[in-house]
């Protein structure tokens, strides 16, 4: 028989559902989990159940029936024949939950499970921990159900912070393309100011220069009318003197 996938749920024996590749004549038992009863040559009346009996039977069945739609039994082929095994629905005993607990922590540990974080492996070991109960149920897919909200909100949050990162760089080159800008411009104005400092340098060297001519002018001429009047004065004053 080929083994089914490693589990850490208890599984009942493995029976044998069809033969796939074997014609069934009518004459054969029905190929069933259970052995049917033979054939009786006539009708043979049943026994109707007492309530107190068929109650008992419903109460057996609605555990496995609830355990199978918690996990649903396996099924394989092997010589193209269908088994199925379903998982067991014995009451643990506290020293099964011992065990189950230390192989739990085993296979985390084989496993190479994250202690944190979303872990498709942690996950699953866990989720193969939830055998019994409708309560175990609705806490598994409560679970579920938080861990994909997460998981959700995990990728929108890596979205958004890569939005946020390319948006940053965007931001980034184009500040670093306006600040290029700017000490260019301030490289152009530095070059202008410069520019304009030289021409007022020179415009107030010419400035110096002919103030300077004007006020040699304006002395020589200052000069030359004293001497003229000094002149004028003393040819005066030599004109005045005989008459007297």
């Amino acid at each position: 028989m080929i083994p089914p996938p490693d589990s850490l749920l208890r599984y009942e024996p493995p029976v044998l559902v069809s033969r796939r590749a074997q014609k069934r004549s009518p004459e054969a038992r029905p190929l069933k989990g259970t052995p049917q009863p033979p054939s009786q040559p006539g009708p043979v009346p049943q026994p109707r159940p007492r309530p107190a009996a068929a109650a008992a039977a419903a109460e057996c069945r609605q555990p496995q029936e609830l355990l199978n739609a918690i996990l649903p039994p396996r099924e394989w082929e092997e010589d193209k024949k269908l088994w199925v095994q379903q998982v067991s629905s014995v009451p643990s005993t506290r020293l099964d939950v011992v065990h189950l607990q230390e192989q739990l922590d085993l296979r985390l540990q084989q496993r190479q499970a994250r202690e944190t974080g979303i872990c498709p492996v942690r996950r699953e070991l866990y989720s193969q921990c939830f055998e019994r109960g409708l309560l175990l149920l609705r806490v598994r897919d409560e679970i579920q159900m938080t861990i994909a909200a997460y998981q959700t909100l995990y990728e929108s949050s890596t979205a958004f912070g890569m939005r946020k990162v390319l948006q940053a760089e965007q931001g980034k080159q184009d500040m670093e393309k306006r600040i290029a800008e700017l000490e260019e411009e301030k490289r152009e104005l530095e070059r202008q100011v410069s520019e304009q400092k030289a021409k007022c340098e020179a415009i107030e060297k010419r400035e110096n220069e002919r103030r300077q001519i004007e006020e040699k002018k304006h002395t020589e001429e200052v000069q030359f009318l004293k001497r003229t009047n000094q002149q004028l004065k003393a040819q005066l004053e030599s004109i005045i003197a005989p008459n007297k």
